[in-house]
């Protein structure tokens, strides 16, 4: 891949796996990050693509830049956890959620949202731990149902709307990318026996995700809504304009643990929860 080529993808790519990094707690809360030469040097790519990808992470709040200083964590996407008297309070993240999922014997999933991008980056780092032979699950089984393609949504949009097809394109283009990668990721563990069983089912539905939604092993729920500011999105061209646009990566995310107790706040709100992601994917999706 060429440093010269800062492109959508390559943009798409440092991005995807730096928020990954921050959201499992790699790049800890107030952690500097490595430098731009660093970066660029690691992923192959030009300062300028950095430089956009550090501005991306900065406009999600997600990091401050200070020169002299760096880029600092200021917001690692904590999760305050409810309905867990054992671990009450405490923060953790969607990383920390899906790597304790992933040390499990039997592994279930189902999400709703908007991409699959957070997912993808999550999986990758739990591959290389079962290639690792630090983790071992013997079923993986996952359930995907993500917006139709063919819906049009309020996010993404420009003022005078000159702009909206081609920021509707790409969002399309970052969901594919990481369905499919997530989708080759899976489907190698299983073909060289690393996990005896994987399914992964992928449904869409005539419905725009006002929020992210992830059911963990049936007893966890992790919960949030998107946020839509108005910001200067960067076009595969290099180009910039402002529109409507959303961050998943910015989600309040709580974290629901079914228990015991079958009237306690996270019970009811798992199993709520679970019976409407039942009869979406039943009912509505195709």
């Amino acid at each position: 891949m060429s440093r010269g080529n800062g492109g959508g993808r390559e943009l798409e790519r440092v991005l995807g796996e730096l928020r990954a990094r921050i959201g499992d707690g790699r790049y800890p809360l107030n952690g500097i990050l490595p430098s731009q030469r660093e970066l660029a040097a690691e992923f192959d790519v030009s300062r300028d693509t950095v430089q956009r990808v550090l501005g991306e992470l900065k406009a999600e709040g997600l990091i401050a830049i200070r020169q002299g200083v760096g880029a600092r964590v200021i917001g690692a996407r904590g999760v305050p956890e409810l309905g867990s008297s054992a671990e009450h309070d405490r923060i953790v993240t969607l990383g920390t959620v899906i790597c304790r999922a992933f040390e499990r014997a039997e592994v279930t999933m189902d999400v709703f949202s908007l991409t699959t991008e957070a997912l993808d980056g999550h999986l990758r780092l739990q591959a290389e731990r079962i290639l690792a032979q630090e983790i071992a699950p013997q079923r993986i089984a996952i359930r995907l149902l993500l917006p139709s393609e063919s819906l049009e949504t309020p996010y993404w949009r420009t003022e005078d709307g000159a702009h909206d097809d081609v920021l509707r394109e790409r969002m399309l283009g970052v969901t594919r990318r990481h369905t499919a990668a997530l989708r080759t990721l899976l489907s190698e563990l299983d073909a060289r026996g690393l996990v005896p069983e994987v399914d992964v089912e992928i449904r869409h539905v005539h419905i725009v995700p006002m929020f992210k939604l992830y059911l963990v092993n049936g007893v966890e729920a992790l919960y949030g809504p998107y946020q839509v500011p108005q910001r200067s999105i960067v076009l595969d061209d290099g180009r910039e304009i402002e529109a409507t646009d959303v961050f998943g990566p910015g989600a309040g995310l709580t974290l629901h643990v079914k228990d015991h107790q079958p009237d306690s706040q996270g019970t009811v709100f798992v199993q709520s929860m679970q019976a409407w992601f039942d009869s979406i994917w039943e009912v509505l999706a195709r």
